[in-house]
């Protein structure tokens, strides 16, 4: 989808229309030599990303206000649009990949669709496209899980990198063996939050070296869900390194 826009439809053609789908706005002038390099590659890419991605040209030269009201100082400038706000943005004529990489970065891949679905199937399916995804490795191991297919949810979290949900989830999954650690876990799954990490930070403490980087990920896990800045967080990190060191 490819258009022009002006002052009077730039509200219709690109603020409503990016909560459809993203807009990538083209500012523009006659005169601009670097204009003319880039938007014929702009239409092309957004051409094959077909209808998944709008383009709307704007000439600065005719729409002076709206260029001043997104700070266009030098063109061609563009910016991308989600859910009525920019998301995205660029300004000069560039190379080819690097306008592919910039509209990929908006449209959602044929895996982000599955794991937004949600459900075992699209999961899996997701996983099959992109291994070691953590955003759809993690759900999926919870529904195992929650089977009682333990190893299979082990195996999948193991494949995960860098997550500290999939590090907690797999940490929890062999701690619940102890029936000790029972009553911690039933307060986190109860939404006692601070209940359930003191039990386990108090394990911590008690225990000798076996178990504790198992109750630290299942910890850590639980306090990057609360966030960096939640008053509970705070509080159990320098509980947690009290309870370490």
């Amino acid at each position: 989808m490819i258009y022009d826009t002006s002052e009077q439809t730039f509200e219709q053609d690109v603020i409503d229309r990016s909560h459809e789908m993203p807009v990538v706005v083209d500012f523009w002038a006659e005169w601009c030599g670097p204009c003319r390099q880039l938007t014929p590659v702009l239409e092309k890419l957004v051409t094959e990303r077909e209808g998944k991605v709008a383009l709307a040209k704007l000439d600065t030269d005719a729409n002076q206000r709206l260029a001043a009201a997104f700070g266009i100082q030098g063109i061609p400038a563009v910016k991308a649009f989600k859910d009525g706000r920019v998301v995205s943005e660029f300004v000069g004529a560039q190379p080819p990949p690097n306008v592919e990489r910039f509209l990929d970065e908006l449209v959602p891949s044929e895996a982000d669709a599955l794991v937004v679905s949600g459900d075992e199937a699209a999961l899996r399916q997701a996983l099959a496209l992109e291994p070691g995804r953590a955003d759809a490795a993690v759900p999926l191991a919870r529904i195992l899980h929650e089977r009682g297919e333990d190893d299979e949810a082990l195996e999948l979290l193991g494949n995960v990198a860098g997550s500290f949900a999939a590090d907690g989830l797999a940490a929890r999954i062999r701690l619940e063996q102890d029936p000790a650690l029972g009553e911690a876990f039933a307060h986190l799954d109860a939404g006692e939050t601070e209940q359930g990490l003191d039990a386990l930070i108090a394990a911590i403490a008690a225990d000798g070296d076996d178990r504790r980087e198992d109750l630290r990920r299942a910890v850590v896990a639980v306090l990057d869900d609360l966030g960096v800045d939640h008053p509970l967080a705070r509080e159990s990190r320098r509980k947690l390194a009290s309870a370490l060191y």
